[in-house]
């Protein structure tokens, strides 16, 4: 029963998050899941402040630690090691930029020092899972090493990297879509984290 839901707790926070990002948004006034980025919910002073972490950031974190030490414990294998460590990486930085909220303002010339907290850990969110599918295409398990996977693995890199590279633009240019540029690249990360979810399940 343990090891179903360790084996499952990929799929089950990349659930998660779509749920609990629509409920935390029906809290905040006029809040725009295209033009908005995710962590303004849990924004400093944002009405959803409170509330945002506990539906989200924490048991999301928590979620994701469960299933990146599983990956390592079941792993017989190096890469497959590192792509949970990866995996554990990615919820202790889910955690903590859920702890240290981001400023009100996302184009503030001053960021406060929990402004700053919250964007290292969100830097570390998105790389953890760009490197883990890179880890994972070294694997030698069965599973992992299909055809499928694979490809799966590669295409969540591109597909990715391209939507965070258009994220970048919009957002240097103070356009209408930053926040649903997040929200594809993440989603696409998650997407493969679900795959992975599932193959290894028990």
């Amino acid at each position: 029963m343990l090891d179903t839901f360790a084996s499952l707790s990929g799929l089950i926070a990349s659930i998660w998050i779509i749920f609990g990002v629509y409920i935390a948004g029906k809290f905040y006034p006029n809040y725009s899941h295209s033009k908005q980025f995710c962590s303004e919910l849990g924004a400093k002073n944002s009405p959803t402040e409170k509330l945002s972490p506990w539906i989200n950031n924490y048991p999301l974190g928590l979620l994701f630690c469960i299933f990146g030490w599983y990956i390592s414990y079941i792993s017989d294998s190096l890469p497959l090691t590192l792509t949970g460590m990866m995996v554990v990486i990615h919820g202790i930085g889910t955690l903590v930029a859920g702890y240290y909220p981001m400023d009100a303002d996302p184009y503030t010339k001053k960021p406060s020092v929990e402004c700053k907290i919250h964007s290292w850990a969100g830097m570390f969110v998105l790389l953890s899972l760009l490197v883990a599918p890179i880890c994972a295409l070294f694997s030698t398990e069965q599973a992992l090493a299909s055809i499928g996977f694979t490809l799966l693995s590669i295409l969540s890199v591109i597909v990715s990297v391209s939507f965070l590279v258009k994220m970048t633009k919009v957002f240097k240019r103070k356009g209408n879509t930053a926040g649903l540029y997040q929200r594809l690249a993440y989603g696409t990360q998650l997407f493969w984290l679900s795959g992975l979810s599932i193959l290894i399940m028990k």
